[in-house]
Order: structure tokens, then sequence, then C-alpha cells
């Protein structure tokens, strides 16, 4: 600790380090807020990580009152209670996951009660193993139907990590190509959801039947069926009807390879029916017949179960294609569910549909959200629309992480912004009602806000693009007129992704600030949030357009901001970001800063190939690598000659995605060509840095090599040399 704060210290004596990276790393984090089926109040997690104590220090589950916003403390034990679903139809009733089980160790309790006197739940049932996930409808008898989430083995039943047998083998063994994913080696153990059943004319205890596997008796020939998708997906990849009465849930396409597609079916099932679901959107149907053959996400039953919404690509190998919405009729026909007259709602909105998809209280339409000029912003389509329709935005500046209608016909929204990590507001008909902001609260926010931020549009390299690209300017909290900062030119990853109008804990462009430079985060070709040309035109021309688009960028600071210093600039990036500023190093921009950082980035497209998402580099790049020159064309280490700016080289061992060895060959040249250089890597960190002492290490030796470079800060002398 005294090393990150003598760093601190001397960073202080320039009058930097406002908003430091101990105070992101310690700042409380909130979860989004559910609100109670009567709109009375919401439920949100916390927790605070204290590095005076090396632990989280402390941690709950709050309720803020929708009319007032004042926060008040839940009852709820969080150090026991996993996770809190609302019993719908009731008032303020509970149903929750409490993530200890006497009877059975490994798993899991589910109990009843009402958050106003949450001390009065009764414990309904023992379940066997970690389940998660809880989603809950109630029937007309008055039974409730749940599904829920877990690792499940072949024969379907439910993995217990604490009770399943170690094999005495540690052998990795394959014999087709998916053979791990993002930061795990891969068995034949996938997540699956699960159905049951709390009998109301039992005190809401579980059925008899128990638990069922709905994904059992699925036919497959390559991948498995797995629901939640991994790494990323979650409770959104399946639904229950609110009558009980249909599931449905998205999983992989069964005879493809994962590491060569993407596409994704929605299955939809009869609850009281063991037959197996049924895919209505995959190989044969008339979805697929009229070209919708990709991954399909976030099925949404309507409030009268007789609809259900939900989204889907055209592509079957590439995950930033246009997510579209949809609609089909869905009914019960004896042991399985009928599904007919499929619909599309966004034919003409030229943005990407996501969720949460949540049906109007009269089903006359559907609200969604879409990432829109840098902000993730709520939409609203009919169920009537036609092919022509546009919707227009219901919300504005921050970015929407969750929302949920309330019983006025309201909406409550958690947001975020550069500037603050929540905000809890209600909007009644256009109008916000902002009910808490944590930059306005939280001692270790102080000073953020919007006054910090702001935007300019510069000109595309593309000469087909019909439009002008965005980026961000972020000021250090303590700004002056009339003085100059140095630049930090941040990259963001994916590369079809953005720097939007949101907060990270990870990349905070403030952070990078406060450290005393004015941030520029442009959103070249391949970004997000401004249409599909722009996202797809990055495909085979990773080192063109979007390294075109960035000189275009710097030369606008440049030229027209003189109170930023780009004499002293640096850049950073991962990601994708670390990829470009790997080729900046190769090209002429690379002379132009002082320094530069990269993070989990390519740097020899040749060996692309050891990542497992192999859809993603054979569709970026026009094919194989036996089949596209692409690799070859924008391959930084063909351009060995030119590196020479001191670089800061990241790469994580459990980053399956880009393995290290493509970091450890850059460092290394670097190195051999006497370019000043260090290597960075953490043994149990993925593609990203999540751990909090972790990240604070990250932040502090990235920033003393920036601030060296750029400022003259002494260089430390942590890292380990012969």
């Amino acid at each position: 600790m005294a090393r990150y704060l003598s760093v601190a210290a001397t960073l202080a004596a320039t009058g930097a380090c406002v908003f430091t990276p101990e105070l992101l790393l310690s700042t409380v984090r909130r979860s989004t807020a559910d609100p109670s089926p009567d709109g009375s109040v919401a439920l949100f997690s916390y927790s605070q990580y204290s590095f005076e104590e090396h632990a989280r220090a402390s941690s709950g589950m709050n309720l803020i009152d929708l009319t007032t916003g004042e926060i008040s403390a839940s009852g709820l034990n969080a150090s026991e209670i996993n996770e809190v679903a609302w019993i719908p139809g009731s008032e303020t009733g509970i149903v929750y996951i409490n993530g200890t089980n006497e009877e059975m160790p490994g798993g899991v309790t589910l109990w009843v009660g009402d958050i106003k006197n949450p001390s009065a739940s009764t414990m309904v049932a023992s379940l066997d193993a970690p389940y998660s996930g809880l989603k809950v409808a109630n029937t007309s008898n008055g039974d409730m139907h749940f599904l829920v989430n877990c690792m499940a083995y072949p024969n379907g039943t439910a993995v217990n990590p604490e009770t399943e047998v170690t094999p005495q083998t540690t052998a990795h063994y394959y014999s087709d190509i998916y053979v791990r994913h993002w930061d795990v080696w891969l068995n034949k153990n996938r997540y699956n959801v699960f159905a049951g059943t709390l009998s109301a004319n039992n005190s809401y205890a579980l059925s008899g039947a128990g638990m069922r596997n709905v994904q059992q008796g699925i036919n497959f020939t390559l991948t498995r069926p797995e629901t939640p998708i991994q790494p990323f997906g979650d409770s959104s990849d399946y639904d229950i009807s609110p009558d009980g009465s249909m599931y449905a849930f998205v999983t992989k396409a069964p005879q493809l390879n994962k590491a060569n597609y993407t596409a994704s079916y929605v299955y939809v099932g009869a609850f009281a029916s063991s037959d197996a679901p049924i895919a209505f959107n995959g190989p044969d149907s008339e979805m697929a017949e009229a070209g919708h053959k990709g991954a399909s996400g976030q099925p949404s039953f309507s409030m009268d179960s007789c609809k259900l919404a939900y989204i889907q690509q055209d592509e079957d190998y590439y995950e930033s294609d246009r997510w579209m919405l949809y609609t089909v009729d869905v009914a019960v026909e004896h042991s399985h569910v009928a599904v007919s007259n499929w619909k599309s709602l966004s034919s003409a909105f030229d943005r990407q549909v996501g969720g949460p998809l949540i049906w109007a209280d009269d089903d006359s339409s559907i609200f969604v959200t879409a990432e829109d000029y840098a902000r993730v912003k709520i939409f609203n389509f009919p169920i009537t629309a036609d092919e022509t329709f546009v919707p227009e935005p219901m919300t504005s500046n921050t970015s929407v992480s969750s929302y949920a209608l309330l019983p006025d016909g309201s909406l409550f929204v958690s947001a975020t912004a550069l500037w603050t990590p929540t905000e809890y507001y209600t909007l009644t008909d256009g109008t916000k009602k902002t009910l808490f902001d944590a930059s306005q609260s939280d001692p270790n926010l102080a000073g953020l806000g919007s006054h910090t931020v702001s935007e300019f549009f510069f000109n595309g390299s593309n000469p087909t693009l019909d439009q002008q690209l965005q980026a961000w300017i972020v000021k250090p909290t303590f700004y002056e007129d009339n003085v100059t900062y140095p630049l930090a030119f941040l990259i963001h990853g994916g590369p079809q992704g953005s720097w939007g109008n949101s907060w990270s804990n990870r990349w905070n462009p403030q952070v990078w600030a406060d450290q005393g430079y004015v941030v520029v985060a442009p959103n070249p070709t391949g970004s997000t949030g401004f249409g599909q040309f722009l996202i797809d035109s990055i495909q085979g021309e990773w080192g063109s357009w979007p390294y075109l688009d960035l000189v275009n960028a710097w030369n606008y600071v440049n030229n027209t901001l003189t109170w930023i210093d780009t004499k002293n600039g640096i850049a950073a990036g991962a990601s994708y970001g670390g990829y470009m500023t790997n080729w900046i190093q190769s090209n002429d921009l690379g002379n132009e800063f002082k320094a530069l950082v990269t993070h989990d980035g390519i740097s020899n497209t040749e060996s692309a190939w050891a990542s497992e998402e192999l859809w993603f580099i054979r569709h970026d790049y026009n094919g194989s690598i036996w089949e596209s020159d692409a690799y070859s064309r924008w391959n930084p280490q063909n351009h060995i000659a030119n590196w020479s700016t001191p670089q800061f080289v990241i790469h994580n061992t459990l980053d399956y995605r880009l393995p290290e060895s493509d970091g450890l060959s850059l460092f290394n040249i670097l190195q051999a060509r006497g370019v000043p250089s260090r290597f960075l890597n953490f043994p149990d960190e993925n593609h990203w840095v999540l751990g909090q002492e972790n990240s604070l290490f990250w932040h502090t030796e990235i920033f003393n090599w920036i601030n060296h470079w750029s400022k003259g800060v002494p260089l430390s002398d942590v890292p380990v040399g012969n």
C-alpha cells in the first residue's frame, strides 16, 4: 500500500489525483434496482471494498422509496441471500434464494416472504445444488411456477461442486475444435434451465416432482444445449410466461460448432409437459428461410401470455450483426407450444435492439433499449409497427442499465454516465425525476459531474461514410482555463464496441483525466450506436479505416483544441484497442505519442487462430488464415522496423480469447529492439482485471509509466529484473 500512496503523493504534488484509482475502486458499487409489483419501492444490492482492510468492507441490500428517493435497509441478510424475485400479483411479496443449505452442503434453499417483514419469511424448498437466476410466475390455481439455472451433467442432473467426485487426472482431452472459452477449459457439463413448482395448497412447499431439467431430450449433433449461454449469459436468456404455462430459452445451434458459428435459437415448451421443447426459429423454419439465421436473445412473454418477443441477428457467424425485434403468437396445445404469426417490428430501425424487452400492461407495445450516439436509450415499438416504423428515443443523455414498467405506466430507470456509476430515476410522460445520483452523495465521487465531459464530431476517412464520427472529451476535475494538459488518447475494444456515456470500474476516463490529462476517446469505424454501416465497415479493414479515423481525430485535436498538449500525449487501448495501439506503434501516428499502453491486444494477427472464437477472426478477416490476405496486410509484426515508442504491455494468463503468448512476443521484440518497455501479467485474471487489488496495481503501474514519459515523473523500480 505504501507504494501506491507514494505514487499518489507524487502526483498530488503536481495538482493531480483528485479522483484516484483508490477512490474509484473503493467506491460503493450498487446494482440496478428492481421495483416491487406495487411500484412503492425498489430493491438493490451494494458492496464496498476497503484497501485498508484488503477485503470487502460492507455489503447489503437496500430499498429506495420510489416516491421520495429515501434509501433504507431492506432487512435481508446479504451475506446469505443470493438473489430475490418479486411475487407477481402481490404488492411486496418476495421469493428468494438463500445461498446456504444445512441439509445439503453446496445446495441452496428457497424462501417466501414479504419485503415489509422479511424476518417472517418461510423456507419452502431445499435444493441440492447452487441454483440461481430465479424467475417466478403465478398460476390460476395459486401455485407458483419458477425457473432457475445450474450447471448440469450430461444426464441432466444438477452439478454440486461440493459433492462431486474429483477426477484422478488433470488432463484436458478433446476431439473437436472448441476446447476452451473465455477463461475456462471446457468439460462435458453445461448450464441448463430447471423448472419447479411451489404448491399453494402445501404452504408453497416444492411439489413432489422436484426439479426438472427442461433441456433434457433436445437432440444435438455437435453442440450440447446450454442456457444461460456462457460466458456472459444470464437469466435474460430464458423466461416464464406470466400465467406459468410456458417457458422459453435460447441456446446455441445444436448442429453447429461453437468455434465457428454464433447462431442460437429460441426454444419454447409447455411447463406441465415432459416433452422436449422445440426451436421455432431453427433450421427450415419460416424465420430461417427469410434469412434470419444468427444469434437469438431476450425471449420475453407478453402480459397475457399469448405472444413472445425476442431479438435475432441474420448472420450465423457474426456477433455484431444488427439485432432486430420480432414477435410470435404462442399457445399451449396438448403437450407442446404452437407458434404462429411471426412478425418483424424493427426492420427500419438502424440500431441494435437490446433488452430488457418489456411489454406494456395492455400488450400494445414493447419497450426496448438500443445504443444511439454513444448513449443507451429506451425506445418503444407498437406491435402494429410496419416495416417503415422508426421510434424516437424516450431517454437522452445518460445510459440506461436497466428499467421496469411501474403500475402507473411510468418507467423506473437505473442508469450510469461517465460521471456517475449509479442513477435511479422515474420517467413519467417524458418528465424525468431523479431519485438518486451517486455522484451527488458518495464522498469518493465528490467533484464529479457532467461539467468535465463534452464531445466533438470529426470527419471520417471512408469516403462512402455519410456521417461524421464522434469522440468524447473528459477534462480533469481540477481543470483550469488557460492551462494546457497532455492528451490521453484512449481507444476502445470490440472492435465492434464504443466509448459510451457510461461508467466503468476498469477503464474509467475520469480516473485517467485526473492524472492530469485531457482524455479524448474517439468512436471510429467499427463503433456501435451510429448505424450498422459503420459497424460493418471494419470487416477486413482492421488497420485501414479505423486507423485513419483515429489519425483524423488526433489531427482535429492537434489543430483545433489548442489547450490540449499533443506533444506530450500518450495512447492506450485494450482488446481491439490494444491491437490498434500496436498498429499505431507500427505506423506514423505512433511517433506522435510519448508512450503507449497495450492491454491484451493482438500483436501478430497470424497467431489469432489460437483463439477459441474462430467465427470472430474468420468474419473480421474475410476468411480463414489460408484464404485471406487481411492477416498479413494488417499485421503489426510486419512493421517491427517502425517500433520505437516506449510501450507498456499487459497480457493476462486466463485470457483464452487472446492468448498471453501474443503479449509476450510483443514485449520480447520491443526489448530485443531496445525500445523502452515493461510487461505486466496477472495469472489469475482473464481479458479483464477484476480483482480490486490487482486493478489498483494495474492502474498504479500504468499511470507511473505514462506520467514518466509524458511528465518526467520518476519511473518505479517495482518490476522484476535480471
